[in-house]
């Protein structure tokens, strides 16, 4: 078993790769579980005898837990160790995956689906904050570029994954599928995941409890106002998430680690970052939302088609990813984000003018582009947001990271749900244009950076 002692500047070679592969397991199970649910609501509905409304509750359950106690749990990850914290996250959603697996009802389905979130929380949280530990300083770019890959091609392709598996099994097999990977991926961190530097300070309760709640009105209310719920009801929602954020920020302040991360904020570097970041995949999810719908009813693509044709997206970001990686290593990470994330605002405009029957290369090479773009956007962006905080602090930058990219997510669903429903088919295109105006605004913000 590996020892324990923090290593200076991560972990030898064959350690390295093997923490490695146990950190993109279940990241790649985490990230997917937020997507295949979506295409298995029908089915699961339908087994139930349930209506769509509460079905629904399956994925905004585990959505929702998730955002609560991202934050919550690197903090105290970095008082008892990001490894601690990651492990128990592995367990949690093992247990939790074969909850849903004997589930016999939409209840009990929607509980398993909230303790399976309290898991994900918890493997989410630290995961970037562990890359920095196994890898050099010098190969950190590349590890985060990994990391990255895996996250935008799990959060991409998994519709496409959970569509094949119902296909010709039930949808008991999208959470039976976690539970040998996830106990490999168990066995593997225990024996070969790095020890952390610990902070010394006591965990505050109701700080965590405050930010919980704000994030958890933050998502709520931009649902709501998306699904056109009472206006009494979103203000509420809104007012409470105001108030929750106010009283966590002004009783943190003081804090000089504090547990929602106002202190890493401060940072010009880092808090740009996090802004090019929920707007670079706002944009990414307006995008990812509406395509089906513009395939499909505008252009006349069908079902299968239109699974290719988004797979082009995804797979450039596969190869991608590992080279700009590399070079953030090397470049500045301004430089490469505003390049990167301006040729995705072009794809996504291009896409919009495609002419009416458009043959797949004049399609695939456009969604390439957005690929392309996307995937010099992420490990850059991620490499300095975990490199501007204190190494001590990489807990509080991990779990921002993952915030931002929840935030981002959703409030791009949220308006593409809203634009299709006030324009209908033709929102499909507006959403497009609308993710490149997010995308244009995410590459000025990155670009502030040199200044």
């Amino acid at each position: 078993m590996a020892d324990r002692l923090i290593h200076a500047d991560g972990l030898p070679k064959p350690q390295r790769n093997l923490a490695l592969a146990a950190v993109l397991i279940t990241v790649i199970l985490t990230v997917m579980d937020q997507t295949v649910a979506n295409v298995a609501l029908p089915t699961i509905a339908a087994d139930f005898h349930a209506t769509p409304t509460d079905s629904v509750a399956i994925v905004s359950a585990y959505q929702l837990a998730i955002v609560m106690l991202i934050l919550p749990l690197a903090a105290l990850a970095e008082i008892y160790g990001y490894r601690l914290v990651y492990l128990t996250g592995i367990v949690v959603f093992i247990i939790a995956s074969l909850g849903c697996v004997l589930a016999n009802s939409i209840t009990t389905l929607t509980i398993a689906r909230i303790v399976q979130g309290f898991g994900a929380a918890g493997i989410m949280s630290v995961n970037t904050a562990l890359i920095r530990y196994i890898f050099p300083h010098s190969l950190l770019g590349r590890g985060i570029g990994l990391n990255s890959m895996v996250v935008a091609v799990a959060s991409t392709m998994g519709p496409s994954f959970a569509g094949i598996v119902l296909s010709f099994a039930s949808w008991q097999w999208l959470f039976t599928i976690n539970l040998p990977l996830g106990i490999i991926s168990l066995v593997m961190g225990y024996r070969n995941l790095p020890a952390s530097d610990l902070v010394k300070r006591r965990f505050d309760g109701l700080s965590a409890a405050l930010t919980a709640i704000a994030f958890a009105m933050l998502i709520t209310t931009i649902q709501s106002f998306s699904h056109a719920e009472p206006l009494v009801l979103s203000f509420a929602e809104m007012l409470t998430g105001i108030i929750a954020i106010t009283w966590s920020v002004l009783r943190q302040l003081p804090d000089p680690a504090p547990l929602l991360p106002v202190d890493l904020l401060r940072r010009p570097l880092f808090a740009l970052s996090v802004g090019t970041s929920i707007s670079c995949f706002t944009a990414q999810m307006l995008a990812l939302v509406s395509l089906p719908f513009y395939f499909e009813t505008i252009l006349g693509f069908n079902v299968t088609e239109t699974g290719l044709l988004i797979m082009a997206w995804p797979l450039t970001i596969a190869v991608v990813t590992n080279i700009s990686g590399h070079m953030a290593d090397r470049y500045p990470a301004a430089i490469l984000n505003f390049l990167g994330i301006s040729v995705l605002a072009a794809g996504l405009l291009l896409l919009s003018f495609l002419p009416p029957h458009p043959g797949y290369a004049n399609v695939v090479w456009r969604m390439m582009l957005c690929g392309f773009g996307f995937g010099f956007f992420q490990p850059p962006n991620n490499r300095v947001i975990m490199t501007s905080a204190p190494k001590p602090r990489s807990g509080a930058a991990s779990g921002t990271i993952a915030t931002s990219r929840l935030l981002g997510q959703a409030t791009g669903a949220a308006l593409a749900a809203l634009i299709l429903a006030k324009l209908g088919n033709h929102g499909a295109i507006v959403s497009l244009d609308v993710g490149a105006g997010f995308a244009g605004v995410s590459a000025l913000i990155s670009l502030l950076r040199l200044v």
